[in-house]
Formats: structure tokens, sequence, C-alpha cells
């Protein structure tokens, strides 16, 4: 079993950053495929960001050299970094925890969630 608690959202002007970070509970933390995704209003929930082991990670084009995920075993936390910010990245931003392969990010019953974290990015 693994707990996920995602916090660092906020509001931010265009083209600032944000630093999310995801801290898990539970064992084998080091384990995980450990992955971002986001739900803006209106639209369904999309993968933003996954990384396995210390330095294999995988993005979306849509965030891909704005975003970078990264992750410290020690401290069982994963983080995001979000760059260049844009209005359109506006969302709750999940952190979830999996065994697939980093290249698999279609959600499994066994996958683990936490409850989100609120980003604004204004014009």
């Amino acid at each position: 079993q693994v707990q996920l608690v995602e916090s660092g959202g906020g509001l931010v002007q265009a083209g600032g950053s944000l630093r999310l970070s995801c801290a898990a509970s539970g064992r084998s933390f080091s384990s995980y495929t450990m992955g971002w995704y986001r739900q803006a209003p209106g639209k369904e929930r999309e993968f933003i960001a996954a990384i396995k082991g210390s330095d294999n990670t995988y993005y979306a084009d849509s965030v891909n050299g704005r975003f970078t995920i990264s992750r410290d075993n020690a401290k069982s936390t994963v983080y995001l970094q979000m760059n260049s910010l844009k209005p359109g990245d506006t969302a709750i931003y999940y952190c979830e925890a999996d065994r697939k392969s980093i290249l698999v990010r279609t959600a499994r019953a066994d996958d683990y969630w936490g409850q989100g974290t609120h980003v604004t990015v204004s014009p």
C-alpha cells in the first residue's frame, strides 16, 4: 500500500515557475515508477511525466523542455519542476505510483494516486 500527498501548487503568473512535491509513504518507494498527471476543468486527465529508477524519464510533448521530473528515494519524494508556465498549464496535478513500464501510462486498478494539488497560471 502506498499513500501519496502532493504539495507545492498555487497561483503563478505566466512565465513563472513552480515546484510540486509528492511525498510517499509505504515500502519500496524506489521500486515504483512515479508519474505526474493533470486534469484541467472540463478535460480528461492527461499524462505529464514519469520516472523509473533514478534517471529514466519520460515526458508528454506538451511539457517536454519546460517540466522536469526527479525523485529522492531517501526521502520517498518525487518532484515536478515546472518552468515557463502557461495559462494552459492550469489544472489539478496528481502524483501517481505504479509498477508498470515507464512507457505504459494506461491506468490500472493497482495504481496509487494522490489527492491532487491545484496549479493556476494567470495571463
